[in-house]
């Protein structure tokens, strides 16, 4: 197995084994993430994206993966998370391929693809599925993903402070 298949075994059988921790360990300190849901973050951003998705999906959350390959500069693997999402806990099956590129044994960029619109239908009902195919619903799910990042961030930071 080449060595940057290794670290995408690492990667997602961390993710499904719900250890953030040992999944952003295979991101480069300057990593790039982008999906249809986050759009592109970068750093720090990117690697607390993680923390979050799995606390957020407690024990509903489940992850496959397979078609890992990956050689001296790129690689990629599909991958399928099932989780319940939002108040009314709709369950959503993701299904997704990722695209890497990797610099000194790390990831450096990571760019994960999925159906926004498949998506929208399944996590928000009837309104995703009139608006999923539009940008203004494309844009939305990024304000309201960013804007959750930056919350969990900013307890995250705050649990930081009150342990020194």
């Amino acid at each position: 197995m080449h060595p940057n298949e290794e670290i995408l075994e690492q990667f997602y059988s961390a993710f499904q084994n719900h250890n953030p921790l040992e999944m952003t360990a295979c991101y480069h300190k300057n990593v790039e993430f982008s999906d249809p849901a986050f759009g592109n973050i970068k750093g720090d951003r990117a690697r607390a994206m993680w923390f979050m998705l799995i606390e957020r999906g407690g024990d509903d959350l489940k992850v496959t993966y397979s078609d890992i390959q990956a050689n001296d500069y790129n690689g990629s693997a599909r991958w399928t998370a099932t989780y319940k999402f939002g108040p009314e806990k709709r369950t959503v099956v993701n299904q997704v391929v990722g695209t890497f590129y990797f610099q000194n044994g790390k990831i450096l960029q990571h760019t994960d693809h999925f159906d926004l619109s498949k998506w929208a239908r399944q996590a928000l009902g009837f309104k995703g599925f009139l608006l999923g195919k539009t940008k203004f619903l494309k844009l939305k799910i990024q304000q309201q993903s960013s804007a959750a990042l930056s919350k969990y961030l900013r307890a995250m930071r705050s649990i930081e402070e009150d342990a020194v």
